[in-house]
């Protein structure tokens, strides 16, 4: 009876333990939805949506390993299903709604550029899964291929919000596509935010400067978000020039 009563104990806690899994799932099939809902968006010629779908897709991709690692359902299933839904939200969707918007009538040029940020993205994400236990938690090798998507879907929000023509930014937009597919694949040293810990205090200043950066965000999102992106895509460069520069002074002549 008493193995009987703790094999049924067993049996409960792994059902339990099954089902907690689907917690961070949630998260990452709401990040898949709202990619391919911005793809389904940009082919209805509705790209502020689309942008904005890709952004929320980041918001819950951010969420989803949060939430696994305080609940403790990590598993290699949620991590592969991880990298299949960020390869649609910031890859597949990003290059696709940007076609759509000012790509398509440069012709080849242009569907090179999105090519080119597919396979970024790809290639970009293969890496990170295979140096995931040796990398330094510190930094990204490459820019993420989030903050690649939310550059671009940054981009065709803010030129929306401005009231601007697409047809006037067509290079522009080209530019910046190419810019993303490739620094996601470079070796350019960005800062992950992993070792900030919310436990510590921090200073009176830096509650300041997120109240500063809240406020200007609740009254322009488009150009606050599209700002802080391009700044966070530029800062790798000079992080990384700042490392050759330095590695540079302690070499032994």
């Amino acid at each position: 009876m008493n193995n009987y009563r703790e094999r049924r104990a067993q049996l409960k806690n792994r059902v339990r333990r099954r089902g907690i899994f689907l917690l961070p799932s949630l998260f990452t099939t709401g990040a898949l939805f709202a990619g391919f809902y911005a793809i389904v968006q940009a082919m209805n010629v509705n790209f502020d949506n689309a942008a904005i779908a890709i952004f929320i897709a980041m918001v819950l991709d951010g969420l989803d390993g949060r939430v696994a690692r305080l609940t403790r359902t990590q598993s290699a299933f949620g991590a592969e299903y991880d990298s299949l839904a960020d390869m649609v939200s910031f890859g597949a969707a990003p290059a696709l709604v940007m076609y759509e918007w000012a790509l398509r009538d440069l012709g080849r040029f242009g569907w090179l550029a999105a090519f080119v940020y597919v396979a970024g993205a790809a290639l970009r994400l293969a890496r990170f899964n295979t140096l995931l236990e040796v990398a330094d938690k510190r930094w990204f090798q490459g820019l993420p291929s989030p903050s690649a998507a939310a550059l671009v879907a940054g981009f065709i929000w803010s030129v929306d919000d401005l009231s601007l023509e697409p047809e006037s930014l067509r290079w522009v937009a080209w530019c910046l596509t190419m810019f993303a597919g490739l620094t996601m694949v470079s070796n350019i040293k960005y800062y992950s935010f992993k070792t900030i810990n919310l436990k510590k205090s921090v200073p009176f200043v830096a509650l300041l400067l997120i109240v500063v950066f809240l406020l200007l965000l609740s009254y322009r999102p488009p150009i606050i978000l599209f700002a802080g992106f391009t700044l966070y895509a530029l800062a790798g460069y000079v992080i990384s020039a700042w490392f050759m520069l330095r590695s540079r002074r302690t070499e032994p002549r």
